[in-house]
């Protein structure tokens, strides 16, 4: 586990990373994503471990425009409950592609040594990103209960190709409110 840095005070940005807001002949289809830009509070997550056991964990989640509004990036940041070490420490950078009429999302994971690759799609009142698992079975992570301070973000996967799915991960999100 990695142990949470110290804050720093210095703001160090990447030039030409950060945009002010969407591109504008992409708007409609970038505010899919683009209604999460700014900060989240986790309020609870759950993490099922292999032997059915739960980790619970609390943290906060910052989503920025990035590359000319074209693109997104999330920053997901969390320590088990009462502990000061890291267990969830990584970043997302999404894009819609109009030639699939869908957004490639990928997440890196420095912590768990992972890269994940999604496609994501509106499906009803819910964003569901799919890919395969590093053990390739077949896994959605899906953004649901949508409001403009709240939402619930969970993983699934299944392994007999879709009859059943389990639940890996899930967690309730709020606006971040600094002012508290």
């Amino acid at each position: 586990m990695v142990k949470k840095p110290k804050e720093s005070t210095k703001k160090w940005e990447i030039k030409g990373l950060a945009a002010d807001g969407p591109d504008p002949t992409l708007e409609e289809k970038l505010m899919l994503f683009g209604q999460f830009i700014g900060d989240w509070d986790i309020i609870e997550a759950r993490y099922t471990q292999a032997d059915g056991t739960e980790v619970k964990m609390k943290g906060e989640v910052h989503f920025g425009w990035i590359l000319g509004g074209k693109a997104i990036q999330d920053v997901w940041i969390g320590c088990r409950e009462g502990e000061h070490t890291y267990i969830l420490f990584g970043t997302t950078i999404r894009f819609y592609d109009p030639t699939i009429d869908a957004w490639r999302s990928t997440w890196l994971s420095p912590i768990k040594g992972l890269v994940q690759t999604f496609i994501a799609k509106k499906v009803n009142d819910e964003i569901i990103l799919e890919q395969r698992n590093a053990e390739r079975y077949p896994e959605k992570w899906i953004f649901s209960q949508i409001t403009p301070t709240s939402f619930r973000w969970h993983s699934e996967e299944t392994h007999d190709d879709g009859k059943t799915w389990v639940r890996t991960e899930e967690m309730q999100i709020r606006k971040a409110d600094r002012n508290r």
